[in-house]
């Protein structure tokens, strides 16, 4: 529970940054980390899914503080008048999350945990893939109920996000995502791309985004055709970050989104105009320390940039 209580630490922290905004820059970074947190909770109550130290209340009381953290990300990037969730609202949460493992009341909010999508930790995934090639009935008896059924909708819909308001000086990227080619392109259930902005360390240096999934495949290639606008102007990137492409399907047998594949783009390959990346293995290795191609065959990500500059 300890990784829990650090980021207790950060939520706490976040709620105390105001409502007063200086620039759009600080503005985006409010959101940024809103969002940032609200995928750190979903992934910490899945982390301790087996765990005795959380009841199905209290992972359910984590769960809506993460609806909660993703309605104020929202509200933070409406222009309407009215927002739909305040920085007071937001504020009422503070002892809640201060007394995660004792809170017993009501939530103040009306509101449904957000949805889990089983996200597998590195290794574990690799195991539970090993099982099923051995065709030897399954991982053993209890296995699937470790993980979290698919909600129907949650991911076909993708969580893109809208380009950032242009800063003179400053460099958007635009990333469209046109086909991935894979030998069973045609057995891909449900196939979707997240897309990923990490530093060197692999830390998240914006929201993550899934694309919509795709409708079309032919032959070796999944089509997406899909714009991902890259949160954070390019000058604003430290130096070794990298975007992360990872190629998701879903395994009925299984019944939890597997990876399947992964891809990243470093900061000197960021040119205008169609590039192609190479597949690795997964787990995915957002440090880039232990690197293995998918395939010798000439399957790739294929990419077209697009850098706005005012």
């Amino acid at each position: 529970m300890s990784d829990i209580h650090k980021t207790v630490q950060r939520w706490l922290a976040s709620f105390k940054k105001g409502t007063d905004f200086d620039s759009w820059g600080q503005l985006v970074e409010a959101i940024d980390e809103y969002q940032i947190l609200a995928r750190h909770l979903q992934k910490e109550v899945q982390s301790v899914n087996n765990s005795t130290e959380l009841t199905e209340d209290q992972k359910k009381t984590v769960g809506k503080i993460a609806t909660c953290l993703e309605l104020r990300s929202t509200a933070l990037q409406t222009t309407q008048s009215q927002e739909e969730f305040r920085l007071e609202d937001l504020k009422k949460l503070e002892p809640i999350i201060k007394n995660i493992l004792s809170y017993n009341k009501d939530f103040p909010f009306d509101v449904q945990p957000i949805p889990l999508r089983k996200i597998l930790a590195p290794g574990e995934e690799e195991n539970l893939e090993f099982e099923e090639e051995e065709e030897d009935g399954g991982a053993g008896a209890g296995v699937s109920d470790l993980f979290t059924t698919r909600v129907p909708g949650f991911v076909s819909s993708g969580t893109l996000l809208p380009r950032l308001p242009s800063e003179p000086g400053m460099t958007l990227l635009t990333i469209k995502i046109e086909k991935i080619g894979l030998k069973d392109a045609g057995q891909c259930i449900d196939p979707y791309v997240t897309v990923s902005v990490k530093d060197i360390n692999g830390v998240d240096m914006t929201p993550v985004q899934d694309t919509p999934v795709a409708t079309r495949k032919e032959d070796m290639y999944v089509h997406f055709a899909v714009d991902v606008e890259i949160q954070k102007h390019i000058e604003r990137l430290p130096k070794g970050a990298a975007i992360f492409f990872e190629f998701k399907h879903y395994k009925p047998k299984k019944r939890f989104t597997s990876t399947k594949c992964f891809a990243f783009m470093e900061m000197d390959e960021i040119k205008a105009g169609q590039i192609v990346i190479e597949l690795y293995k997964k787990p995915t290795d957002f440090k880039r320390k232990k690197l293995q191609l998918l395939t010798k065959k000439p399957l790739y990500l294929h990419l077209h940039q697009i850098l706005h500059k005012e």
